[in-house]
């Protein structure tokens, strides 16, 4: 396979005491595989390093119940890996206490190459997306300074973060950048698609995962683009208002009427395993999400243009075969390699 082989070059040294005598200690340099068939990363990485010891304890932290309010819910909670890291099963996250969130969890992967995160964009930076989820009170209900200070009386997260970082300190900045490491080593990009445009092992697709490649291509890629299979926009799909929820979307971010109701494009990596769908998970298949892109998107007056037919009705015409074949076409974006790696998997 051509990648391009990042290797971060980053020798920390730093003495951990020992009675008497002091150590050095050399953290170990990951290397960060990035397909051919990729964009560039987003992530900078002369700001946070990758180590062997700094993914180590991002990978504690995100299984660690401790970041929560009644040290019971993880991040890893509503993020499991057999289904790309969400909540399997469930349309909303849920949360400490019982407590029900207001959107469907999204996946994590491939993190390194997106600008911003959540349905709405309100984290701009991969090291700040975390502090959302732990502070919500109807998720993780806890604040950085309490989650620091459980760590802190933790002998584990002690020596771990000493490892991790040159000042050997426990707080919210480490934490998050610990993180960070084990989120930016999560890429998926071994599923039979990319083998197939990459030309490895003699990938071939059937007649209808071809079909289904070309139909989506001429009636889904200007939004679903990349071979990330998303352009990271904000969009209004037309979806009809969920009246217990009426989520206005990234309009809550800016109040710009401009952005009522939009959403960012979800990537469909791994989007077999994914389900329900949408930001509130209102559609359990992916036969009744292009059902509804085929005849049930609705005018709200905010609706993406793109989604404009020529008779002046919102949608995307799809006839059963396409249909068939477009799905047939997404499962082969399911990468069982990223689903089954162990090196993200809790034990």
């Amino acid at each position: 396979m051509k990648k391009i082989l990042i290797t971060v070059i980053f020798i920390q040294l730093f003495l951990v005491s020992c009675s008497k005598d002091e150590d050095a200690y050399i953290p170990r340099p990951l290397t960060l595989e990035l397909p051919s068939n990729f964009p560039d990363i987003v992530y900078n990485l002369e700001n946070n390093p990758l180590t062997q010891e700094g993914f180590e304890l991002g990978k504690a932290l995100f299984y660690e119940g401790k970041l929560s309010a009644n040290d019971a819910i993880p991040c890893a909670f509503c993020h499991e890996q057999a289904f790309a890291f969400t909540h399997h099963g469930h349309t909303l996250s849920h949360g400490v206490n019982g407590g029900i969130g207001f959107r469907n969890s999204t996946p994590i992967q491939n993190m390194a190459f997106q600008k911003e995160f959540m349905w709405d964009g309100a984290a701009s930076h991969l090291d700040f997306q975390p502090i959302i989820p732990l502070t919500s009170e109807l998720e993780m209900g806890e604040t950085l300074s309490n989650v620091v200070e459980k760590l802190k009386k933790d002998a584990y997260y002690q020596k771990q973060f000493a490892k991790a970082f040159d000042d050997g300190e426990v707080n919210s900045a480490n934490m998050l950048k610990a993180l960070s490491q084990f989120m930016v080593m999560m890429v998926s990009s071994n599923s039979k698609y990319d083998k197939y445009v990459r030309n490895e092992d003699n990938v071939t697709l059937s007649q209808i995962e071809l079909d289904g490649l070309n139909t989506f291509r001429q009636k889904c890629a200007s939004c679903h683009a990349t071979d990330l299979f998303t352009d990271q926009s904000y969009r209004n799909n037309g979806l009809p208002i969920n009246p217990k929820l009426n989520d206005k979307g990234r309009f809550v971010i800016f109040e710009n009427p401009n952005d009522l109701y939009k959403f960012k494009v979800p990537s469909l990596r791994n989007v077999e395993n994914t389900f329900p769908y949408m930001h509130d998970g209102r559609f359990a298949t992916l036969e009744a999400v292009l059902d509804f892109y085929n005849s049930g998107v609705v005018d709200n007056g905010n609706v993406d243009a793109s989604l404009l037919r020529p008779d002046n009705t919102y949608g995307i015409t799809l006839n059963a075969y396409e249909k068939e074949s477009i799905i047939a076409f997404l499962k082969i974006l399911t990468d069982n390699e990223f689903l089954n790696d162990e090196r993200f998997a809790e034990y």
